[in-house]
Order: structure tokens, then sequence, then C-alpha cells
């Protein structure tokens, strides 16, 4: 874990556990940001995440917390209630693994704590390349939060600024693996699986995985998931 009580600048990094929030957040230590990795518990049924969340973090944050959130109180996915997961391969449009209004409410918290704190920087792993048709992984939604968070906050209303950097937005998965490689992460510790098997390995078959694998494989680059 990086040293704390530094004179760096503070980033909150939304850090689900996946390939993706891994290389963000190192993205963001590399740029010299104290790490403040933040996890939401939202009773996911992927919850092997979380504690893949807490093995990036030992490696990469200067703090980490875990907040809960009990989505499955509302369901409306596949990942927040007993809807089965598709396994048939990537599909046009939104599939059932969308959780509604997911990245909008992780970047509410996400800023309310960086007021909290008294940092500038929020940082998101969202993709609009390799990514399963979510809306809230496009850039006109980082854009658009962007402009939220200075209207929405006392830091806006006094002249501040509020950042939400999306570094892997324009990325593919492949390069977002090598990323993962130049930067010298196990990527075999982050978990992207949305259907994990009772052993916490990846089922192979579901469009987070097939997505990764497909990542690696492009980047010339040895996947390192146990696959079910």
């Amino acid at each position: 874990m990086a040293g704390i009580g530094s004179d760096r600048k503070k980033a909150i990094v939304l850090l689900s556990g996946g390939l993706d929030s891994m290389v963000c957040a190192a993205l963001a230590r590399e740029r010299g940001f104290e790490v403040l990795a933040l996890t939401i518990d939202y009773n996911q049924r992927h919850r092997v995440e979380i504690e893949a969340a807490r093995r990036i973090a030992a490696d990469i944050a200067d703090r980490h917390i875990i907040l809960p959130l009990d989505l499955r109180a509302f369901g409306g996915s596949a990942l927040t209630s007993e809807t089965e997961v598709p396994k048939d391969g990537v599909q046009p449009g939104i599939p059932v693994t969308y959780v509604p209004a997911r990245n909008l409410i992780f970047l509410s918290i996400a800023l309310a704590w960086a007021e909290a704190e008294g940092a500038d920087d929020i940082f998101i792993g969202v993709n609009a390349l390799d990514y399963s048709g979510y809306p809230d992984c496009r850039p006109e939604f980082v854009a658009g939060f962007e402009t939220l968070a200075r209207l929405a906050t006392k830091a806006g209303s006094e002249g501040g600024t509020i950042t939400i950097n999306a570094p892997l937005q324009e990325m593919t998965k492949a390069q977002i693996a090598s990323e993962a490689n130049r930067l010298g992460l196990d990527a075999g510790i982050s978990h992207s699986c949305y259907d994990p098997a009772p052993d916490g390995r990846a089922c192979g078959e579901c469009d987070a995985c097939r997505l990764r694998s497909k990542g690696f494989a492009d980047a010339g680059i040895e996947d390192p998931t146990a696959y079910a």
C-alpha cells in the first residue's frame, strides 16, 4: 500500500475489483495522485469481486472504503436479482446485466467523498468501445456528470472544479490488457465475471468474461483468469 499522509493531490477512484477499475486506479497512482479507493458493495451476484477489490487496494490504494448499499432492494438487473445471466455472447442493445443508474449512483457517492476530502478528481474505469452496451459508460454521461458535479456541490458553487477522469474511455479491451501489463499489475487478482462458480472461478461465458478473454487474446498476452 502506498504511504499515507503525503502532500500529493487526492483522487477518489471507483474500484469494483475488475480489470478496468484496477488499471484505472494504477493510472491515477502513476499520475501522482494519492489514491482513495471506493468500492460499493451493492449486494451484487458476483460478490467475489469485493475480495478482488480488497486485494487490488492493498497493492495500489492509500485508503480503501467498502461502502454497503443494497441495490437488491430495487432489483431490476440480473446482477441484483435471480434473473439468469446471459451466456450466449454479447448482443446488441442494453443487456439484463445493466444495473439501473449504477454509475450515476456510484459517482454521486464518490463525489460526496471527494468533497469531504477536498479532492478535485474522481476516476472511473468506464469504457465506450469494447463494452456491453451500458448507457452509463458513454462519454456523454461522463461529461454530463462533470457538469452536474460543479452545480451540485459547495466546492463547485465557490468556483472550484471537479474533474471526472475516465482514462480508459476510448481504449479497447486489448489496450486495457496491455496497460495492465505495462503497469506491472497482476491482472489475475482482478475479477470480471458476472456469474462466477461457487469456488470463485470465472464462468468464461458471460459478456464480461468474453470481453476480458478477447482483450487478452487480441493483446497477445496470456490470460491469467481462472476459468471454471
